[in-house]
């Protein structure tokens, strides 16, 4: 089935920087469409399954999870979980993903594990939405080779920028050798504190370099989102009303407009 052909939209969060808002933004991102009655899946495609516990999931009690679905032991009715909002799903994932880069490293066609997994199910989803883990190895490209698009949080700190250009480069060879298809969806600006210069001044230098490629709506640094995974729960179901709940409302209108 061509991109075109489909009315899904697969889209991966990637950034090899850790702690960019990567998962904070798969989790969030995917209630906010979910409240706007589109549906979603979310795969957790990161061995630390911080999306999966952030849902209100025990990492450590899921057998049926996203290795289990790569490696061909369970189909993917069997691992599809509900996850609070009506109009989203979670594949799950546990530290058994780790294995999944040693074991399959040497097979042929071990980028496409994801994309033909993905393909049984695509057409009952608005929205996939894949949490990258922070690495360039075989997950992210598998990641990457599965997608139409691809969401690049960043935070608005020193070095905001460093390490892009590797990332950057990925994307290029993915393009070269697996994907054609795969276009940069947009930068999100994450944990923007506006109490501070610098927030300001790396927002403008990544909005200088990246143009209109960097989303209008900024996710702020904000403590209730913090807060929100501890408890299992996407911002929107944990507090409506704060400001990251209406950041992240605000870019899922913005993304449904682009």
């Amino acid at each position: 089935m061509k991109h075109n052909e489909r009315n899904c939209e697969i889209i991966a969060i990637a950034n090899q920087k850790g702690g960019v808002g990567k998962t904070t933004t798969a989790i969030n991102l995917g209630a906010a469409f979910a409240i706007a009655e589109k549906n979603v899946l979310l795969v957790d495609l990161d061995p630390q399954a911080n999306s999966t516990t952030g849902l209100g999931f025990d990492k450590h009690g899921i057998e049926k999870d996203i290795y289990s679905l790569l490696i061909g032991k369970n189909r993917i009715e069997d691992v599809v979980l509900a996850c609070g909002l009506q109009f989203m799903k979670l594949i799950p994932s546990s530290r058994n993903l780790a294995r999944f880069e040693l074991e399959l490293i040497s097979e042929d066609d071990n980028h496409l594990y994801l994309k033909s997994n993905l393909e049984t199910i695509v057409d009952r989803f608005d929205y996939i939405i894949i949490d990258s883990p922070p690495s360039l190895g075989l997950l992210t490209i598998n990641a990457l080779t599965a997608s139409d698009s691809v969401l690049i949080p960043i935070q608005t700190e020193y070095y905001a920028l460093e390490g892009l250009s590797d990332l950057m480069n990925t994307i290029k060879r993915i393009r070269e050798n697996f994907n054609s298809q795969l276009k940069i969806k947009g930068f999100l600006l994450t944990m923007f504190d506006e109490r501070t210069n610098l927030s300001k001044q790396v927002g403008e230098e990544i909005r200088g370099f990246f143009k209109s490629k960097v989303y209008e709506s900024i996710i702020p640094r904000n403590v209730k989102i913090s807060e929100a995974p501890s408890f299992g729960k996407p911002i929107q179901l944990y507090d409506v009303k704060s400001a990251g709940s209406k950041a992240y409302m605000t870019l899922a209108k913005e993304m449904m407009i682009r």
